[in-house]
């Protein structure tokens, strides 16, 4: 590329910066930006071909807000890839290859993202709107380049453009490396509802962190998953724009004083400064383009010991920069240590304490100086994606009153109607608890701060069920306190033991009266004897030396917040009825649910482009791309057979799409013609991957009994397609893995079969293999021991896409387990796989957790054995329907029609009218 001349003009009232492309063929590319005018700002970009002229677009956006839509052509997009692929550059300015291409094409993307992103939130900051602020450990946005562009309807503009300087648009995109900031459903579920806080012109903001290695990107080798750190920033991330003016102090450890006229006051410890990185988050064909900030953690350069790094401690003289930059490295460290544990918390507290201070700095000033604190929930909306943002509770109280001097009973009003909580398990051992232990170490103030809120509960309990039943109160205050094994407040302490000793001397009143003269002076010295006695054995329960003390934060979160949701009917209705049925019946008011859902964009409009184009053209229109309820249209066309013939052409071609990359992935060579059979999702026993696993084990043992023809009449060919990863430190669950690909190994090159059956799991699954596999799945499955899954959101996606689904109908807790005769087929299964068919590596451990009487995950505690019989019989039926094509499609049809339900547009409509009390904002 030719070098470009520069020249520059500065005035009073504008900026003018010229680019002249000199070579053959460039553009001539005019930015102005008249910052310093007084009537309006305009933006004005030219495109201009050396051999035509072409009309200028401009970009306009008033002092009132408005934005002027300018749609970019072919020629001035290509005309600014070159230009960044030159200025902007990411790798030497020799060639431009694919990678360069990427980066290139993004940053010219992210240019038309900030235009709108700037005039967003200028006019929220103008009209002061309520916002709702989102906070959540993961963010899983997956890759960026072909949504943004589709949102802002440039996908053609852009293939085209790219087209003219020598590369395609699809193989440009898959230079994009999956964004490394969530792991599951809970960070999928964080990106699907900024993409529709985006598309509905809701304001909002989203809040996370920056983790430098996310998880870790997952090897399959002969030993099974071997984990490695991720690198999706180590050649930068062209969507973030780093706001180093941005940045609060997140300080641990240290003390706690009393200052001036009794305010409290945190010092010493270390201090951490949190950076901003913001991420813009385009609506779909919508001027609105909302934030998601992201913190990264640093320290301030006179931290470096520049005296022991010259007398050569050199890892002294970085340890403060080290033990700051640590706490992104990774998604979820490792907690069995104490290490592990300290840095999980102060992963939490920064994201908590960086997202507040910033929350109250935009508060105070939009507000100027007509700010009151009073108003403060009126103007934020605050919701924590599960308990790990639960410290924003002690933080908001901290800072307004710590630092903005208002009083406790003034901060504990305004927190308890700004904060809201979403539950996401049903499972009381996995609601999360913090040692009382670490958290006094590493937040001293926190910890002063919840006991206030403790007792503040401990009050309103007493207030609601009275001192009359001691017995009953206690069990209320055992089963609802935020603090486990921990000594009862002073006060209250001191109600039990009047109330006894009330009730000891209202038994003996009668008689002291009438005996009150000839009572003998030892008979009373007995009664005081007796009175002390009474009053040791009703004093409370104590804490019991030999457990822990703990801190519960989803009991936090119900105390400090204002509303707390589930994420499906059946797992609101557990939620309040089992799990936090003490707490409903305390403020049922507090309690809804709000049913998950998924980015129709993202999830059908642009991973599976033939089956949109089959949608959009019997449905009449793309309306239902942001109305999903016009998906309803394909019901009554679901016997078309055009229709029909349509709809399996576009799942062949995808199903052609995913045989592809499972060679390029796995060498593993599938037929299209099979059944394509997907179990997609983190590897945990209660997902039971387990159960499919041995269900396909019985299917392969079946069919080696068998001539080969009998096989052909008694079984459908199959592609059982495995993905997910097992947490580092899950011994269980990575035993799993192992399991599956020893038996892909052996079923894979057994040639009896041939394309009868194949297991292929699949590397390192993330949101790109996602929208790989998911238009191309003809079955999923979803089949977690009922009772245990929230929600999921995984079946709506396949469900979007036409694909048939088989799963545990879950419609209450899981009873307690009861014995049961194992079946046959199962001991059948047991013993095949301890023949080491399936190679050398000992299976006992991972067969044994389906045997046996006691322990967490033994005994079958995940009910696998249980359930395998329905199991079986419903693979039965599968291979069945799936013989009758007409039927299946006709099914496939009606699964596509009936997710209009399962939209995140929905999801945020009602969170938005429900529970935040905001209302669309659309920039005039």
């Amino acid at each position: 590329m030719a070098s470009l001349p520069f020249s520059a003009t500065c005035s009073h009232h504008s900026t003018f910066i010229d680019f002249n492309y000199t070579a053959k063929n460039s553009k001539v590319f005019f930015l102005r930006n008249s910052r310093f005018a007084s009537s309006r700002r305009n933006f004005f970009v030219k495109s201009v071909a050396s051999d035509q002229n072409q009309d200028l677009k401009e970009a306009q956006v008033t002092e009132e807000g408005s934005l002027d839509t300018f749609v970019p052509d072919s020629a001035s997009i290509a005309s600014s890839i070159k230009y960044h692929a030159e200025f902007t550059p990411s790798f030497s300015p020799d060639h431009f290859e694919l990678p360069k291409a990427f980066y290139a094409t993004a940053e010219t993307v992210r240019d038309s993202l900030i235009i709108n992103w700037n005039a967003t939130y200028e006019y929220y900051e103008k009209i002061n709107v309520k916002q709702a602020y989102y906070l959540s450990m993961e963010f899983l946005q997956g890759r960026a380049l072909l949504n943004a562009i589709g949102n802002l309807e440039l996908t053609g503009a852009y293939a085209e453009a790219l087209k003219k300087l020598g590369h395609n648009l699809e193989d440009v995109a898959r230079e994009e490396p999956d964004a490394a900031l969530g792991n599951g459903g809970l960070g999928r579920l964080a990106s699907c509802f900024l993409d529709s806080l985006a598309t509905l012109n809701y304001p909002a903001w989203g809040y996370g962190l920056r983790y430098k290695y996310g998880l870790f990107k997952q090897h399959i080798t002969k030993d099974g998953q071997e984990e490695v750190a991720e690198n999706w920033l180590e050649m930068g991330n062209p969507w973030e724009i780093v706001r180093n003016d941005v940045y609060y102090p997140v300080k641990l450890y240290g003390e706690v004083i009393s200052g001036p006229e009794g305010i409290k006051q945190w010092v010493g410890g270390e201090n951490v400064m949190a950076v901003a990185y913001d991420v813009p988050i385009p609506g779909y064909k919508t001027k609105t383009t909302i934030n998601l900030r992201l913190w990264s953690p640093k320290v301030a350069p006179d931290k470096f010991d520049l005296r022991a790094f010259n007398a050569g401690g050199h890892a002294k003289a970085y340890a403060a920069m080290k033990n700051a930059e640590k706490i992104c490295y990774i998604l979820y460290p490792g907690d069995e240590s104490l290490e592990g544990k300290t840095l999980r918390l102060k992963q939490q507290y920064t994201l908590c304490s960086a997202s507040l201070q910033d929350i109250i700095a935009r508060y105070e000033k939009r507000s100027g100086e007509s700010k009151n604190w009073e108003n403060f929930p009126d103007k934020v909306a605050v919701q924590m994606n599960d308990t790990h943002p639960t410290l924003c509770i002690p933080e908001l109280i901290r800072i307004l009153m710590d630092v903005k001097s208002l009083s406790w009973e003034q901060v504990w009003n305004i927190t308890q109607r700004t904060v809201a909580y979403t539950n996401h398990t049903v499972l009381p051992e996995a609601l999360e608890k913090w040692s009382l232990e670490l958290m006094q170490k590493l937040l001293p103030r926190h910890v002063e701060i919840i006991r206030m809120i403790d007792e503040e509960l401990t009050q309103t309990i007493i207030d609601e069920y009275g001192s009359e039943d001691l017995e009953l109160l206690q069990e209320k205050l055992k089963q609802m306190r935020i603090l486990e094994n921990i000594e009862l407040p002073r006060s209250v302490a001191e109600l039990f033991v009047k109330s006894e000793k009330s009730s000891v001397v209202d038994s003996t009143e009668e008689d002291d009266i009438s005996n009150e003269e000839t009572k003998p002076m030892e008979e009373e010295d007995q009664l005081e004897e007796q009175d002390i006695e009474n009053k040791d054995e009703v004093t409370p329960i104590e804490p019991d030396p030999k457990l822990p003390k703990m801190v519960r934060m989803a009991n936090l979160c119900i105390a400090g917040g204002y509303a707390v949701n589930g994420v499906a009917e059946i797992h609101s209705e557990i939620v309040k009825n089992e799990v936090f049925n003490e707490f409903y019946k305390l403020w049922p008011e507090k309690f809804q649910n709000k049913t998950n859902g998924v980015t129709p964009r993202r999830w059908i409009r642009f991973c599976n482009p033939d089956l949109s184009k089959i949608i959009t053209k019997w449905t009449g229109s793309e309306d239902w791309v942001v109305n999903t309820e016009k998906l309803m249209i394909l019901r009554k066309l679901a016997d078309n057979e055009d229709l029909q013939s349509e709809w399996r052409e576009a799942k062949r071609r995808n199903k052609v799409k995913v045989a592809s990359f499972l060679r390029e992935k796995t060498g593993y060579i599938v037929n299209p013609k099979a059944m394509f059979d997907v179990q997609v999702k983190r590897i945990h026993e209660y997902k039971r991957q387990l159960l499919n696993i041995m269900g396909i084990v019985y299917r392969y043992k079946k069919m080696k009994e068998m001539s080969h023809e009998e096989r052909k009449t008694c079984f459908v060919p199959r592609v059982c397609i495995f993905g997910g990863k097992a947490f580092a430190t899950y011994i269980q669950a990575k035993r799993i893995v192992k399991f599956i690909t020893d038996v892909g190994a052996t079923v894979n090159h057994d040639p009896e079969l041939g394309d009868l059956l194949k297991v292929v799991f699949v590397p390192d699954y993330n949101v790109s293999v996602a929208e790989m596999l998911i238009p191309g799945s003809e079955l999923s499955q979803h089949i977690s021991t009922a009772g245990m899954e929230a929600s999921g959101t995984s079946n709506m996606k396949f469900a979007m896409n036409g694909c048939i689904l088989i799963g545990t109908l879950d419609g209450s807790n899981v009873e307690i387990r009861q014995e049961f005769v194992p079946d046959p087929r199962f001991e059948e299964v047991k013993a095949f796989v301890r023949s080491d068919v399936f190679g050398p590596y000992n299976y006992e451990e991972l067969m044994g957790s389906l045997e046996g009487n006691e322990g967490y995950g033994r005994a079958d505690y995940f009910l696998v054995g249980k359930d395998f019989p329905s199991y079986i019989e419903c693979q039965e039926k599968v291979d069945e329907a799936y013989r009758d094509q007409k039927r299946w499609t006709k099914m496939s049809i009606l699964n596509t029609a009936g997710s209009y339900k399962f939209s995140s547009d929905r999801t945020i409509h009602d969170y938005a009218r429900d529970i935040w009390r905001i209302d669309p904002v659309v920039l005039p």
